[in-house]
């Protein structure tokens, strides 16, 4: 089977190397355009297309692929080489651009979506940190047969994944990274034997995973300590969640439920006490310690070594 492939950051990455183990032919990767990374904004090839070319494979980086668009010319020199990959089958995974209809026409089998969600919860473009923050038990992978609108096609295959608690976005991205490139592997497979059953989504049950932005970092030290820690796990690797203790903006990387009520007398924020264990603060139902922080241009440090070199005391508090 002829399979083009469609993803750009290291989750998509995964499925690419799953289906070129298998034995899949991949005639063409396309992935985002460079873009502008680290303190030189120098500019950074995506993970599918550093490992696409790693291994001689074709990649096209339309900035769109709407034939009407902002760039017309990217899109038509895209259409002519999904034209002449002559795929069976393509399948995206986290790719960031929308397919327009002459895309998910062209393939015979037509185009695979893995999301990592099971839907139709959480459809859009941040379901791995919308899940922790919201404190969801289970997620997992869905693998559906790609229409025209948001996440919104039939489903082939869908497999769950418990929510750890102590699961981060990195830690929970790596384990359904790995789970949708099983799953891959495996629909198509069952694809080329006419062995797939596609199931229409649920009307009940959905939900929007909005785009995370960086202004939604800061902590708000006015909610209950568990929705803190769900905040800080969700936000880890990126943007990673912020607090502000005068002049100085804080990351937060790390924190553990203290179990105490709320002491009486003191601010939302306040802090109770700076240690080795911790930073324990105070926050709208009780106490949360704060375990792992780093200063802005510093390194991630536990609390012990961060307050060796940044003085926190009893007194103090975070902004709200």
């Amino acid at each position: 089977m002829r399979v083009i492939f469609a993803g750009t950051p290291e989750f998509a990455r995964v499925a690419l190397a799953e289906l070129h183990g298998a034995g899949f032919e991949i005639p063409l990767v396309l992935s985002q355009p460079d873009r502008p990374a680290g303190r030189g904004l120098k500019l950074q090839a995506s993970a599918v297309k550093q490992w696409a070319e790693q291994h001689g494979m074709a990649v096209a980086q339309p900035r769109s692929l709407r034939l009407d668009g902002k760039y017309p010319e990217d899109a038509a020199a895209a259409r002519q080489a999904i034209g002449a990959a002559q795929a069976d089958a393509m399948v995206v995974a986290a790719y960031g651009l929308i397919l327009p209809q002459w895309v998910l026409d062209l393939p015979p089998l037509g185009c695979f979506n893995i999301h990592a969600s099971l839907l139709p919860r959480w459809r859009g473009a941040a379901p791995i940190h919308r899940a922790i923050q919201a404190g969801d038990r289970e997620t997992g992978i869905t693998v559906m047969q790609m229409d025209a609108g948001l996440d919104t096609g039939d489903m082939l295959l869908a497999e769950k994944l418990v929510i750890e608690d102590a699961d981060t976005t990195a830690t929970l991205h790596d384990r359904l990274a790995a789970l949708g490139g099983k799953m891959i592997v495996q629909a198509l497979e069952m694809a080329g034997n006419s062995q797939l059953n596609p199931v229409r989504q649920p009307a009940e049950g959905i939900s929007y995973a909005r785009k995370i932005e960086k202004t939604e970092a800061a902590v708000d030290w006015t909610q209950p300590a568990a929705a803190i820690d769900r905040h800080i796990r969700a936000m880890t690797p990126f943007p990673g969640a912020t607090a502000q203790l005068g002049p100085e903006t804080l990351k937060l990387w790390s924190a553990a439920m203290d179990g105490c009520p709320r002491p009486p007398g003191m601010p939302d924020g306040g802090i109770l006490s700076a240690n080795a264990e911790g930073v324990r603060v105070v926050c709208g139902d009780g106490v949360l310690v704060l375990t792992e922080l780093q200063r802005a241009g510093g390194k991630r440090l536990r609390a012990a070594d961060f307050l060796r070199g940044f003085a926190l005391a009893p007194g103090m508090a975070f902004a709200k």
